[in-house]
């Protein structure tokens, strides 16, 4: 009798280790499951959100995990809430604004700390201005349907001469070589500073779908950086294949600030100061511009549009 209970009682041992075992690796299994279904689940919401978002067709791998970052604030300096900004630089320890609406356009230079206006030259009233670049002394702005684009002297503003283009002008930015333009398609044109002849183009992409409305551009540490209109979302781009590198992702970004009423008062602005390392964002008619820091996030899948 007592070996008989001896023995059940070892058995009854090895059949309770045996199935914690299993219920453990089972346990295992399913949250990995879960977390695998998860993850597939956000990637084809993530594809279809890109999808509804293109004016085209994908061309290539539908689902894939973009790295995305998001932000820490700073410091936060006042922005002129009238400023409808479409053009974002800092150079030489001053920002340089191009502001758009008809009537209301203009180039401008800024003192970074207390937002005044230090020197301004207005486009006349049928021109809509838009992004603008510096290449050594000569200043850039591009307008929107007006087709041309305006050089001044950086120093005085003084109207320099006009370059047309066929396509509308959204962004612009120079790489050190060529002047990089956006013109609200996935479609980005490297041009000549000299001429504005077209060098080269790309097709913007990310998971193998084209990436429409890219907006004002800065060029950072080998990347060109993109405002998608009408979004929280800049787009890290590599302009030797158009791959989008990664999101940053800065929403809630005027959370502190009251709530803006105007639909049009979105994220548009970039501005990266090379000396010292600063990244600059603002947006239309935003009464306050931030300096930022961008940190990666792990292993989350971007949705790009809600």
């Amino acid at each position: 009798m007592c070996a008989i209970t001896s023995a059940h009682l070892t058995l009854l041992r090895v059949v309770d280790v045996a199935q914690q075992r299993v219920r453990r690796s089972a346990s295992v299994f399913k949250l990995l499951w879960r977390a695998a279904g998860i993850l597939l689940t956000l990637s084809v919401v993530r594809y279809a959100a890109v999808a509804a978002a293109s004016d085209f067709t994908p061309t290539g791998p539908s689902i894939t995990l973009t790295p995305v970052y998001t932000y820490r604030i700073i410091a936060t300096y006042p922005h002129d809430p009238s400023a409808f900004t479409q053009g974002l630089l800092f150079a030489e320890g001053m920002l340089y604004e191009g502001t758009g609406w008809y009537g209301a356009s203009s180039v401008r230079r800024v003192e970074l700390t207390s937002g005044t206006v230090l020197q301004q030259h207005n486009l006349d009233a049928e021109y809509f201005g838009e992004g603008i670049a510096v290449v050594s002394d000569t200043l850039y702005q591009l307008t929107w349907q007006n087709r041309v684009a305006f050089t001044y002297d950086k120093t005085s503003f003084r109207p320099l001469g006009v370059f047309s283009y066929t396509t509308e002008g959204w962004g612009l930015t120079y790489d050190g070589q060529r002047l990089i333009m956006s013109d609200g398609s996935p479609v980005l044109y490297f041009r000549d500073p000299a001429t504005f002849a077209v060098l080269g183009q790309i097709t913007v992409t990310d998971a193998g779908l084209p990436v429409a409305r890219l907006n004002e551009l800065e060029y950072i540490n080998g990347e060109v950086w993109a405002n998608v209109w009408m979004t929280d979302w800049i787009a890290r781009i590599d302009p030797a294949s158009g791959r989008v590198t990664g999101w940053v992702d800065l929403s809630h970004l005027m959370a502190p600030h009251p709530r803006l009423s105007d639909p049009d008062a979105v994220l548009n602005g970039i501005a990266w100061d090379e000396v010292g390392k600063r990244l600059f964002v603002t947006g239309k008619r935003w009464p306050a511009l931030f300096e930022i820091e961008v940190r990666r996030l792990l292993f989350l899948p971007l949705v790009l549009r809600s």
